[in-house]
């Protein structure tokens, strides 16, 4: 574990705001037991940090990808320009966008306001972010306009990213500022917040229902904003009804889409928020989480990389099952030391065997799945350095990988931390690209030269390294 310089939060030892530090071991063996890959956890009570740790190579000073979780920093973005009296609940999307409204808009799509986009309930059965790029590959907000909308506006839930898409690009036109422009003035740096990095379209606009990195104590400042009802020290950062209004049950939950996992996942849902069981939280693909639990005074912040669908909703019943037994328990120091000491010693295991020959190996990229990182026909040199490897992929980038360390390199901007190891005659590393939940498995087999690079988890926004180890991240099409 290591603790940034600069604190956004205070610091507690568990006991001293009822927190269970064998709760939060409980918490770390659940998560263990169900193999749920964390890359950091903060718990924030009675606004003190009373548990933190980072699964090395992650770290707390590395911003981190918090995919749709970015939607509800979107959210709060709207509230300001509602209280500036630049938008209102009630503006139609064909209103203040009249020149993405496509000549055969429906009435259905006609009757779309900003309420229906910020609660998911605009009246598509299904996500319509691909269908609606399909559609109008220069413009994502006529093409919204242009998907069927089958269900009744306002009636159903259904998760659908471009309806935050549509309220990034509303918050532009009314404002005349870039959405990141807005809540870095507005929000981010009065809190003290100044290492935010956004995933851009084209253009350079942001995606607004993805693409925000922040580091954790960021996300879990973000969350005691919310608790506290917009309010930071002694600024009203963000109007209180607003925030009341953003956190509470709008719409029913269903089974669709990223809402098919779990209880609190069909709890309902907020504006651009998640109801839960025991409060509210933000969520974003992979397992990155922002949990409020307002009845304690609590907050808890995740990262993490989940394979598997369930595991979304493992990490809030652990929450539930685990830590909230433990508020207002006060265990002994030599507990609360044995924990500190158990969070700075997390690290997510490095692959293990010999250090292998010391001359270089040669090796040829093979590609044949949605799930390889670098093109097929690639060469590949592997070469022996002090602690490890350099690997040189021809005409693309080179990477240092550690042998029973994490080695450090950003071939590309961004920042990757490898380790890896021989086992017999294959070589095998992992490749974390730490500014994301995601990680590279690299084999090389000597005696064939047959080297892959597979994602373990395929990033949402395609499979190509080289696109993410670029910052800012350029994908997709952009709007006229």
């Amino acid at each position: 574990m290591s603790v940034p310089e600069r604190r956004l939060l205070p610091r507690s030892v568990p006991a001293a705001v009822g927190v269970s530090s064998r709760a939060v071991g409980a918490l770390l063996d659940r998560l263990e037991r169900l193999s749920v890959e964390c890359h950091s956890l903060m718990v924030v009570r009675h606004s003190n940090v009373a548990a933190e740790g980072w699964w090395a190579p992650y770290a707390a000073e590395q911003p981190h990808l918090l995919y749709s979780l970015t939607k509800s920093f979107t959210s709060i973005a709207v509230g300001m320009a509602i209280a500036d009296g630049l938008l209102s609940l009630d503006d139609r999307v064909v209103d203040v966008l009249p020149e993405h409204v496509p000549d055969d808009v429906s009435p259905r799509g006609a009757a779309v306001t900003v309420h229906h986009l910020l609660s998911m309930s605009a009246g598509h059965a299904v996500d319509s972010l691909e269908e609606a790029w399909r559609l109008e590959p220069g413009d994502l907000v006529k093409g919204f306009l242009r998907v069927p909308f089958s269900e009744g506006v306002g009636e159903v839930h259904t998760y659908d990213n471009a309806t935050t898409f549509v309220l990034a690009r509303m918050l532009e036109k009314v404002t005349g500022r870039g959405l990141p422009e807005l809540l870095d003035e507005r929000l981010l740096r009065p809190m003290g917040i100044d290492e935010a990095e956004w995933d851009r379209v084209a253009s350079g606009r942001a995606f607004g229902f993805h693409g925000l990195h922040l580091t954790t104590e960021s996300v879990a400042a973000f969350g005691e904003l919310l608790l506290r009802g917009g309010r930071w020290g002694d600024r009203q950062l963000v109007p209180r009804d607003y925030v009341e209004r953003a956190t509470q049950l709008h719409i029913a939950g269903r089974r669709t889409g990223e809402g098919s996992n779990g209880p609190d996942f069909l709890s309902g849902y907020g504006y651009q928020i998640w109801m839960s069981r025991h409060g509210f939280y933000g969520f974003g693909a992979f397992g990155q989480y922002c949990v409020v639990v307002p009845s304690c005074d609590l907050v808890v912040a995740v990262t993490s990389a989940q394979r598997e669908v369930r595991e979304a909703q493992d990490v809030l019943d652990a929450i539930w099952e685990c830590l909230l037994p433990g508020l207002d328990v006060a265990d002994s120091a030599d507990d609360d030391a044995a924990l500190v000491e158990r969070l700075r010693s997390l690290s997510l295991p490095m692959p293990e065997g010999a250090a292998g020959p010391l001359v270089p190996v040669v090796a040829t990229l093979e590609a044949s799945g949605p799930d390889d990182a670098l093109p097929g026909g690639a060469g590949l040199l592997l070469e022996r350095i002090d602690g490890g490897w350099r690997a040189r992929f021809e005409g693309l980038l080179d990477i240092e990988i550690g042998h029973g360390r994490w080695a450090a390199s950003s071939p590309l901007g961004r920042p990757v931390r490898a380790a890896g190891a021989w086992v017999g005659n294959t070589f095998v590393a992992d490749l974390y690209v730490i500014a994301s939940p995601h990680c590279v498995r690299l084999t090389v087999d000597a005696d064939t030269g047959v080297a892959r690079a597979r994602w373990t988890t395929v990033p949402l926004t395609g499979p190509d390294l080289l696109l993410h180890l670029r910052a800012p991240l350029m994908t997709r099409p952009d709007v006229a």
